[in-house]
């Protein structure tokens, strides 16, 4: 897909790689936003449909929901909200995830 997002494979558990230095974005919020908007702003500037940056959402909400342990509470209603929502729903919550990362 997209190198410069955080696709599901390039997890490690509440680590990722950025820029060849290991950062733990998940401890915090406001550091994962950040995170996520910096990928979504180098997606958009590349030319990524939204369609494949909705998909990736969904793929990385996927992954985070069953692989890893929530930091902190907002990360928990998030992976609450998502093991108890069907997959149109997740797509919903994987959506508002861009929005809220695009509006900051």
């Amino acid at each position: 897909m997209y190198e410069m997002l955080p696709l599901a494979s390039n997890y490690n558990r509440s680590e990722l790689v950025e820029e060849g230095a290991t950062v733990s974005v998940l401890e915090n919020w406001e550091h994962w936003k950040s995170f996520l908007g910096d990928r979504l702003e180098s997606a958009e500037d590349d030319g990524l449909s939204h369609d494949v940056v909705s998909d990736v959402a969904f793929e990385v909400g996927d992954y985070l929901a069953k692989e890893v342990e929530p930091q902190n509470e907002q990360e928990r209603v998030l992976k609450d909200m998502w093991n108890v929502a069907d997959e149109q729903e997740q797509h919903a919550i994987a959506n508002m995830m861009v929005k809220l990362v695009q509006r900051d």
